[in-house]
């Protein structure tokens, strides 16, 4: 499986907040973000792992060197990076897809903290899905401003909402995609929108089969007290 990690933010909430570290490198229960995607993922069989990271934060550059020189945990792994600052997140999946994802590939936010096992799951759902797109999704709402998710019965997707919309469901930020995907980015591209969520529109809009997968809960490390949350829900499991 190919993964691929959004690691091109500029946290500019945590630093307001006092965090003096680039938030790939915050760590989670004594581990770094970004070592924590990279190391679940290859317990999910990545056999590439690509990276975007802001060319404002050399620390992070410099800390995926070296996973990339010396392994991690004792891994070799099969790690590519790409130093970069983009105007928006989806030009920041634009940079990642340059490195040609023909194949499925399973997309995160470097900030998106969830169950191990849980994400093991959702992989081997992804691998046998016939959907062109699988969602992670979370009942558990606890973002400024969520993109609200609504489904039928059968866990396909109906619609992407900035308000409820009587919906339960909010985005995730762990998408599994497959290659066709690659051409609704760059029709949103080629429209100047700049947002994930335009992206997982276009998806609908487009006629793109699009399902979703429940995950318990999912965190987004945009604030300190989220890194506490997030720690107290891993070390509660």
């Amino acid at each position: 499986m190919k993964y691929a990690i959004i690691a091109a933010g500029n946290g500019s909430r945590l630093a307001s907040e006092g965090i003096s570290i680039p938030k790939p490198l915050v760590s989670i229960c004594g581990e770094p973000l970004i070592d924590r995607l990279i190391r679940i993922f290859m317990k999910n069989d990545a056999e590439d792992i690509s990276v975007i990271c802001n060319k404002s934060q050399p620390q992070v550059a410099d800390h995926l060197s070296k996973i990339q020189e010396d392994g991690l945990n004792g891994m070799s792994i099969p790690l590519h990076f790409i130093v970069k600052s983009t105007p928006s997140s989806m030009h920041s999946f634009r940079e990642l897809c340059s490195r040609n994802l023909t194949e499925p590939f399973i997309l995160t936010t470097v900030d998106t903290v969830f169950l191990e096992d849980e994400f093991a799951e959702y992989v081997k759902a992804f691998e046998t899905s016939n959907a062109d797109a699988l969602m992670g999704v979370t009942a558990h709402v606890d973002d400024e401003m969520p993109l609200w998710v609504k489904i039928d019965k059968n866990n396909n997707v109906k619609g992407f909402y900035d308000e409820s919309e009587e919906c339960t469901l909010v985005s995730g930020g762990i998408y599994g995609l497959k290659p066709q995907s690659i051409f609704t980015l760059h029709n949103c591209i080629a429209r100047g929108e700049k947002r994930m969520r335009s992206f997982q529109r276009a998806l609908i809009a487009e006629g793109q089969h699009v399902c979703a997968w429940q995950f318990s809960k999912v965190f987004d490390i945009d604030h300190i007290e989220d890194i506490w949350k997030a720690e107290e829900f891993l070390i509660g499991r």
